[in-house]
């Protein structure tokens, strides 16, 4: 059974950093693209970087330049540098396989920034 854990979120200040990360289990991690997704305040949950097996990296247009998904096949871990963080970005953030695979989702971990 595929299980993701994510956690590194937090508060913090406009221009701020954090960096997030989630640890997968239940699937051969290294053979799968993973990516982050988030899901802003009463919208539906978005791709926001996807990193492929070979490590090929894509970004959605709201985050490239800020935010740069790197993993480590030998922890199965993704993770997620935020950057430059804007207000917009205050989402809770969820890791999975990319495109999704099955319907489990872990708990997400909350990041707010704060003007």
């Amino acid at each position: 059974q595929v299980q993701f854990v994510e956690s590194g979120g937090g508060l913090v200040q406009v221009g701020g950093s954090l960096r997030l990360s989630c640890a997968v289990s239940g699937i051969t991690f290294n053979i799968h693209a993973v990516g982050w997704y988030r899901q802003l305040p009463g919208k539906q949950r978005e791709l926001v970087a996807t990193i492929g097996s070979g490590g090929y990296t894509i970004y959605a247009s709201v985050v490239k330049g800020r935010f740069t998904i790197s993993r480590d096949n030998a922890k199965s871990t993704v993770y997620l540098q935020m950057n430059n963080l804007k207000p917009e970005d205050t989402a809770v953030y969820y890791c999975n396989t990319a495109p999704v695979s099955s319907g489990a989702w872990g708990q997400g971990t909350q990041v707010t920034v704060s003007s």
